[in-house]
C-alpha cells in the first residue's frame, strides 16, 4: 500500500518546487504541518525524512527544517599553500585567502582548559588532562554561512607569550607572535579524516547531523627545537570543501621507464 507519509512528502515537494518557500527558508513546524495535513506528528516527521534523503530539505539543530532545494552552498578548494597576510602580520591557511575578509560567527573564546582528548594531547606532547590554552573560533568569509570550526590548543611552554591568547586584527597573528618569540619558522603537518558531526558541531555549522564533516588536525612544530607548539582542529561541512593535492614522485619513479625492446633483448636473442 502507498504510505500516507509519501503522499504528504509529494505534496510538500511540489510546494517547494513551486517556490512557495524560497531556498534557505524555514518550513513550518512539524505540529503546524501535522494540523494542515490532518496527520500525526510522526507521519510528518517521516515525510520530512524522505525529503531530506532526496535533498529537498535538511533539519538543522536549533534552526528547524530548512529548504535545501535550489540552494548552492559555496565550495572552496583546500590545497597545501600557507600565505602571509597582505594587510597585517599573520598567516592564512588553505581554504582562506590572504586578500579576503573572514568573520566570526560566534564570539571567539580563549581560555585555559583541560585537554582531555588523548589523540590531540599526544600530538601536542602533553599528558591527557593537562591544562592548556584553548582558542575556539567559528569563522568563514563574509556573506557566507559558517565555514569552519577551529579549535587551537597551544602548548603550555609558549601560551604565556604576549598576544597568543588575544583577538588580533589579522588571522594567524598569534602564530606570528610565536615565531617572533623564537620559534621561527613554524612547520605544519595535517591529518585529514571524514566523520559525522556532533550535535553541537552541526548546530554551529548550520548543517544536519547526517551530513559528514571533514576533520583536519594541524600540528605546528617550532623551528627552534622541532617540538610541537600548537595543534589546531578544523571541522568543515563536507558540502563546503574539496581537497586538492599535488602528487610528487618517489625517488624510485624519477627516471623514465626502459624501452620495451631493451626489456626483451634477451628473449629476442634466444629466438635468433
Amino acid at each position: 500500500m502507498h504510505s500516507r507519509y509519501l503522499d504528504i512528502a509529494a505534496k510538500i515537494r511540489a510546494r517547494i518546487e513551486a517556490n512557495e518557500w524560497a531556498p534557505g527558508a524555514k518550513l513550518p513546524r512539524l505540529d503546524d504541518l501535522a494540523a494542515e495535513y490532518a496527520a500525526n506528528r510522526d507521519t510528518i516527521g517521516r515525510a520530512i525524512g524522505a525529503l531530506e534523503t532526496e535533498g529537498y530539505v535538511w533539519a538543522i539543530q536549533g534552526r528547524g527544517i530548512i529548504v535545501r532545494h535550489g540552494t548552492i552552498r559555496p565550495r572552496r578548494p583546500r590545497g597545501n599553500l600557507v600565505k602571509r597576510n597582505a594587510t597585517a602580520p599573520g598567516y592564512s591557511f588553505p581554504s582562506a585567502s590572504s586578500q579576503e575578509v573572514w568573520t566570526h560567527h560566534v564570539q571567539p573564546v580563549a581560555a585555559v582548559e583541560p585537554l582531555n582528548d588523548p589523540r590531540i594531547a599526544k600530538l601536542l606532547g602533553v599528558a591527557p588532562g593537562t591544562p592548556v590554552m584553548r582558542r575556539f573560533r567559528v569563522t568563514g568569509p563574509k556573506a557566507e554561512p559558517p565555514f569552519q570550526i577551529n579549535i587551537s590548543w597551544i602548548h603550555p611552554r609558549v601560551a604565556e607569550i604576549p598576544g597568543v591568547a588575544s583577538q588580533a586584527p589579522g588571522p594567524g597573528d598569534w602564530l606570528y607572535r610565536l615565531e617572533k618569540a623564537g620559534h621561527w619558522p613554524i612547520s605544519w603537518m595535517e591529518i585529514h579524516r571524514a566523520r559525522m558531526p556532533t550535535k553541537a558541531e552541526a548546530s554551529l555549522l548550520e548543517i544536519p547531523t547526517n551530513l559528514p564533516v571533514l576533520e583536519i588536525v594541524r600540528v605546528g612544530n617550532s623551528g627552534g627545537d622541532g617540538k610541537p607548539v600548537e595543534v589546531t582542529e578544523y571541522v568543515v561541512a563536507s558540502d563546503r570543501v574539496e581537497t586538492v593535492h599535488v602528487l610528487h614522485r618517489d625517488e624510485s619513479a624519477q627516471t623514465p621507464w626502459p624501452e620495451d625492446d631493451q626489456d626483451h633483448d634477451g628473449e629476442l636473442a634466444g629466438e635468433a
